[in-house]
């Protein structure tokens, strides 16, 4: 099955309901409205395709990035191409695909994210901070300075746009939940910026608001 082919599936997939969810949630218009479990059943379909990933990749459609990220081979990315792609996504559901099945696989994950902590670029940064949570939150926190980056997070996350605000709070979150001595300043600082304070939830959920969700965690981990 070619790009084209693939393309022109997706588009008979897609329905306005979902494509007005989309937009909604950040992603631009070169999209169709594929329900994520179908672009899941169709890359069962077509298995692992490296080459047809990077073209999907490369036409800005949003439901052929996600579905690429199913099909690529990571470790047959260069680290530039990792670099590259992680720069060229079209939004914050395609971001995650892409950290979670692709980033998260390469060898040159760390590195990378070292790099993308200082990065610019929106893309960029929401990885670095993620794989930095990632990292606090699996015990592996050795060789980062955990005060300077709440000191960064305090500093630019009221600034910083919305995609990477998501993972700095994450970061700030996995901070006061897995280390007591930084709690108590993790949880100031998620009071002083209010990032998700009215944020809906539904009953049994925990919001994403610092104080409220490093009190629940706590709390559910005894």
């Amino acid at each position: 099955m070619t790009a084209h082919d693939v393309l022109a599936k997706l588009e008979n997939l897609g329905n306005e309901v979902r494509r007005a969810h989309n937009t909604k949630s950040g992603a631009p218009d070169n999209q169709f409205g594929v329900k994520l479990g179908d672009i899941r059943a169709l890359a069962k379909k077509l298995k692992t395709d490296h080459e047809l990933a990077l073209e999907l990749w490369d036409t800005g459609n949003v439901e052929a990035q996600l579905l690429a990220t199913l099909i690529l081979k990571p470790k047959s990315l260069s680290v530039d191409d990792l670099d590259r792609l992680t720069r060229s996504t079209t939004c914050a559901q395609v971001a995650d695909w892409f950290n979670s099945y692709v980033v998260a696989e390469h060898p040159a994950k760390d590195s990378l994210r070292e790099k993308w902590m200082q990065a610019q670029d929106r893309w960029a940064a929401r990885a670095g901070w993620h794989f930095t949570a990632s990292r606090i939150n699996k015990g592996n926190a050795d060789g980062l300075d955990l005060p300077g980056l709440l000191d960064r997070i305090e500093k630019e996350m009221p600034k910083a746009k919305p995609e990477v605000q998501w993972t700095m709070n994450n970061t700030l979150g996995a901070i006061g939940i897995q280390h007591p001595r930084l709690r108590k300043r993790a949880v100031a600082i998620g009071e002083k910026i209010g990032l998700y304070q009215d944020w809906p939830a539904s009953k049994g959920c925990i919001i994403p608001y610092v104080p409220v969700w490093v009190e629940a965690m706590v709390k559910r981990q005894g």
